[in-house]
């Protein structure tokens, strides 16, 4: 099983939570926090695919705005 992580990079408030939890995958980039080798469409929507959820669930479930979102394929 493999999962998709999701990133809403406008809905994004830099707060840091998912880069201070799973700093593997997630960084600060600014006043933004950026989903680590991610592939991002002109909508500001970047994701990548990973063979295990990691720290990210966690990292997902402290964004105060909701902007990861996680999805087993």
């Amino acid at each position: 099983m493999t999962v998709k992580i999701t990133q809403k990079q406008n809905d994004c408030i830099g707060c840091g939570a998912c880069a201070a939890i799973a700093p593997n995958d997630w960084k600060l980039d600014g006043d933004k926090a950026v989903l680590v080798d991610a592939k991002c469409d002109g909508e500001m929507t970047c994701s990548k695919t990973l063979k295990e959820v990691g720290a990210n669930q966690d990292a997902a479930n402290a964004c105060p705005v909701r902007c990861i979102i996680i999805e087993e394929e």
